[in-house]
């Protein structure tokens, strides 16, 4: 039987500033729960679950963790990514904007929690998407620049979407992975300066112009070891709830690299009072069957994070001619050391989720 650690979590946990003073009641006692589960435990995410699988796509009440392990992930991960388009029903992997506002609603109302990335694509190279890395892109969205307006009329879209999501709490990761140099707003494309203008406007326009007040803003970074690349483009402590990193197994430093990168993870987060997560990670069609208990549980060890987020199970890729997916579905090789990994203390899927109750 998994161990709740449950009661007044928060009570001897130090309370931080958080950067939305006006935020909701939910969203408040959010910030202040997930300050007390690090060393506690980690909520288990992943990305697009209730929408698609591997072979299934938009099955009521179907989940590739769940079909597995028999409970949802404790953490939904979703992406707005598209909702700048003209006319945008769709995100960037094809999930309609109606059907993710459901999903979002049914996890939140079940216990879980939402985290929302955005893959806006490039102003100035809209064929390429978010993967454009024109140098002057950030530049001219900023005030006084050409596509100013056209920023706030894409700011105007993800406000009017979160705006309908009834108040629910949003961890809110825009400009992921923001130390990297393949994204429009990573380290090769801005400046750090042009980089923290747009940071710092896009929280103050979501705020103070459009009057949200259920989102806790994660900052995201392509899994540094360096202290100076991970804060070298920090907004402020006023700006951001979260600090998180994201890295992926390629090879077998997998282990050793994310150890790394928590102890960094640890250190800032608790010099700046931030809550830290572990934004992405996987290894691609896990063809480690011990994966989780190996490799991704001792990677995190005893280091403190909320949770961690995988990323999600497209199925077969037909452009990459591969299996695209990194959780576990039926008779996947890693399943049974998955069903040990969410029998595992420290791993909290959406029953223990409910149970800390979160919200309260």
């Amino acid at each position: 039987m998994k161990l709740y650690c449950v009661i007044l979590l928060f009570l001897s946990t130090p309370v931080f500033a958080q950067a939305d003073q006006q935020a909701n009641t939910a969203t408040k006692n959010l910030y202040k729960n997930l300050q007390a589960l690090p060393g506690k435990g980690f909520l288990v995410g992943h990305q697009d679950d209730l929408a698609y699988g591997v072979n299934w796509k938009y099955k009521e009440g179907n989940s590739d963790v769940k079909a597995v392990c028999g409970d949802y992930p404790g953490l939904y991960g979703w992406d707005l990514g598209g909702i700048e388009l003209p006319g945008g029903v769709n995100n960037l992997d094809g999930v309609p904007f109606r059907k993710m506002r459901q999903y979002i609603k049914e996890g939140f109302q079940r216990g879980g929690v939402i985290t929302i990335s955005w893959h806006a694509r490039s102003p100035l190279g809209a064929e390429k998407g978010a993967w454009d890395t024109t140098h002057g892109t950030v530049t001219s969205i900023l005030p006084g620049g050409v596509n100013h307006a056209l920023y706030k009329a894409w700011l105007d879209k993800v406000a009017g979407f979160l705006q309908s999501l009834d108040g629910i709490p949003v961890l809110f990761r825009p400009f992921h992975e923001l130390t990297g140099n393949w994204f429009w707003w990573g380290r090769s494309a801005c400046t750090p300066a042009e980089f923290i203008t747009l940071w710092r406007f896009t929280v103050y326009y979501l705020k103070e112009e459009k009057h949200l007040h259920n989102l806790l803003y994660v900052y995201n970074t392509g899994g540094e070891t360096k202290r100076e690349i991970f804060l070298e483009r920090y907004p402020g402590d006023d700006m951001v709830d979260v600090i998180s990193f994201d890295s992926y197994q390629y090879d077998d430093g997998y282990v050793k690299n994310v150890q790394q990168q928590l102890a960094l993870l640890d250190s800032i987060a608790t010099e700046k009072g931030k809550i830290p997560a572990f934004g992405e990670t996987g290894y691609e069609a896990i063809p480690d069957a011990r994966w989780w208990t190996q490799s991704l549980l001792n990677a995190i060890g005893s280091h403190k994070i909320a949770w961690v987020l995988l990323w999600r199970n497209h199925g077969y890729n037909e452009s990459m001619k591969n299996m695209h997916y990194y959780m576990p579905y039926p008779g996947q090789g890693s399943a049974d050391d998955f069903r040990t990994f969410y029998n595992n203390d420290k791993t909290l899927f959406e029953r223990d989720a409910a149970a800390i109750g979160l919200y309260k």
